[in-house]
């Protein structure tokens, strides 16, 4: 059984930078792309990042990308965001994704965590 537990978030203040760990209970971590979503108040859920099975690729929302680093550690099976110079629009719930199909970047979400809350104040 697939298990996604995130871990990380809270208050930070504008500008500020937090780092959002994800440990991930999925037989064979090492073969699937694995991502980020958020979820603000009122709003969808988003895409925020995504990196490929080895970690050599990552691909991310125009909105982050230059701010926020996914990486993961496939001996530890955890995923990490690190986001950086945070605005008060990155406030919302983040989700863990493990993506469906093994040595596929593309393609849909199996599974997503239950969220950790992240709130910038301004």
């Amino acid at each position: 059984q697939v298990q996604l537990v995130e871990s990380g978030g809270g208050l930070v203040q504008a500008g500020g930078s937090v780092r959002l760990s994800c440990a991930a209970s999925v037989n064979r971590f090492n073969k699937f792309t694995m991502g980020w979503f958020r979820q603000a108040p009122g709003k969808e859920r988003e895409f925020v990042a995504k990196i490929s099975w080895t970690g050599d690729n990552s691909y991310y929302a125009d909105s982050v990308k230059g701010r926020f680093t996914i990486s993961r550690d496939n001996g530890a099976n955890t995923v990490f965001l690190e986001m950086n110079s945070v605005k008060p629009e990155d406030t919302g719930t983040y989700y863990c994704a493990k993506y469906k199909v093994s040595y596929i970047v593309n393609g849909p979400v199996e599974y997503y965590g239950k969220g950790t809350l992240v709130t910038v104040s301004s």
